[in-house]
């Protein structure tokens, strides 16, 4: 009997907050079954941005937990939080949470299954990815879906008729006017409740 090979998509971002575009890449990836499974994880302290996220990270870890519920309900079990890297103290390194991932799989699935890991990846983000800590060996350990960005060169990665939108966008709406859009219900919801980004 042959394995079953299970596709894992790992979605990095700040996801401060995450947004509908975040979510029409997961809906895009799952449907098409480029991917079997995602897990999003929120990052701890990103090396390559400029300002750190706004939001703390155990609030950004909560609203992935809330946007995942309003996905299409046959998706919702395919997608996963994790807390690997706002747990992590210090700078955070694409590469050591592949390591960290890989040693956790390995314990928690059957010996039959095997998992092939995908690092899912913004065109604009991969064209810096040389830049990236270990970037040779994080290339070795995983293959990347490249998302083309809107406006984006459509040979530079998948077309997924990705959304316009950002999340400095949305926080400069909130600080400006009070406008919430771009985001699922229950993020919202939760924005509103916590008064997050108001005065940004």
């Amino acid at each position: 009997m042959s394995n079953f090979v299970k596709k894992v998509g790992i979605y990095g971002g700040t996801f401060d907050p995450i947004h509908n575009g975040h979510l029409r890449v997961i809906v895009e990836l799952l449907s098409k079954k480029i991917v079997d499974q995602i897990i999003l994880i929120p990052a701890g302290e990103p090396r390559l941005r400029i300002e750190a996220p706004i939001a703390d990270g155990q609030t950004r870890l909560e609203m992935c937990g809330l946007a995942i519920k309003d996905l299409p309900v046959e998706l919702i079990e395919k997608v996963s939080v994790s807390d690997i890297e706002i747990k992590r103290s210090g700078p955070t390194y694409a590469i050591e949470t592949v390591e960290e991932l890989i040693s956790s799989t390995k314990s928690e699935l059957s010996e039959r299954t095997d998992v092939e890991l995908f690092w899912i990846i913004g065109s604009d983000a991969y064209a810096n990815i040389d830049k990236w800590h270990r970037a040779d060996e994080l290339k070795e350990m995983v293959s990347f879906i490249v998302i083309d960005r809107p406006g984006a060169d459509p040979n530079d990665g998948l077309d997924i008729d990705a959304l316009d939108l950002s999340a400095t966008q949305i926080r400069n709406d909130i600080g400006a006017n009070n406008e919430i859009h771009g985001v699922s219900p229950s993020v919202r919801k939760f924005i509103v409740e916590r008064k997050l980004y108001a005065g940004k």
